[in-house]
């Protein structure tokens, strides 16, 4: 018996890396999956519909079951059809997990607008429009006298929530994601679904070429940048042992999971009445630090 038994889950950008572990993952804790994947490069060209299927073929010669999907996460129409394939397929919906992406970095002066629209199209409108109408067919659920299981769990990175130089439209899709999370979080929660957001290291195609591609596994040691290191955190968010966590941001990597807080206040200067120019800049020792390190860039931290 596995933690999700019955259950039925999307999980988009399936065909290889996290995707692909996520997905085997869930379905080895008994859900049924619907694998997306357009199978394009890194970059978001191209497009193989056989990567997809070989993770159902995966799955369905281990004895579970899984349909594949090749929508582009970020069409209207494919979003709704996605949704409309697991509950055909499965006869219902509880788990989405938004994982599809693509990278094309840049510095801010090198950056062409086709490649900050299509990541931010692909990362932040490819988590919204699965999220929107699988929220469509849960509230009609719940609106219908039915209990509803409903999951949302979404990608987003530690260059979203620190920001990392050249990945400007990367950084500002998954920081949009975080953000996107917390609202679904808000709205749905009367409806008896949880949404929660995920900011994974890992040794994937995206991040091969990006902060050193974490390193190749020494031999006879844990590869604490495996991919498949992140999935557990994916089957206990869709788990019902996870029915009140929500609105949550996770980094993880090995075996390291850390809940990450939102922003709060730092340093305050505080009068009654306006400021003026002249009287902030006087104060700025106390916003700052009396050696104004508080005013600096603070580093990454991987």
């Amino acid at each position: 018996m596995g933690t999700l038994d019955g259950k039925a889950a999307i999980v988009t950008g399936a065909g290889r890396g996290l995707g692909r572990d996520h997905a085997l993952l869930l379905a080895a804790e008994g859900a049924k999956v619907v694998v997306n994947d357009l199978g394009g490069e890194w970059d978001g060209t191209g497009s193989d519909t056989r990567h997809a299927q070989l993770v159902v073929d995966e799955i369905t010669g281990a004895g579970g079951e899984a349909v594949a999907n090749y929508d582009d996460v970020a069409d209207w129409e494919g979003a709704q059809r996605m949704i409309n394939q697991a509950v055909e397929s499965f006869g219902d919906l509880n788990i989405l997990v938004n994982n599809a992406g693509i990278l094309r970095d840049r510095m801010s002066f090198n950056m062409g607008e086709e490649d900050w629209d299509s990541v931010i199209r692909v990362h932040l409108k490819g988590h919204f429009a699965p999220s929107r109408f699988a929220a469509v067919y849960w509230r009609e659920q719940s609106k219908a006298g039915n209990e509803v299981y409903g999951r949302i769990i979404n990608t987003s990175s530690e260059s979203g929530l620190f920001g990392n130089a050249g990945q400007g439209n990367y950084a500002a899709a998954k920081a949009g994601i975080a953000a996107l999370t917390i609202v679904l979080a808000r709205e749905l929660e009367k409806y008896g679904v949880t949404a929660n957001v995920i900011a994974p290291r890992a040794r994937t195609r995206l991040t091969e070429g990006t902060f050193g591609g974490f390193g190749a596994a020494e031999e006879g040691k844990f590869d604490e940048f495996a991919p498949e290191n992140v999935s557990p955190l994916i089957a206990f968010l869709a788990s019902p042992a996870a029915s009140d966590v929500s609105g949550q941001v996770f980094v993880l990597w090995g075996g390291m999971v850390n809940r990450m807080g939102g922003w709060e206040p730092v340093a305050t200067v505080k009068k009654d009445g306006r400021w003026t120019v002249e009287e902030l800049a006087d104060n700025k020792s106390e916003l700052f630090g009396a050696d104004g390190s508080g005013g600096k860039i603070p580093p990454m931290t991987f």
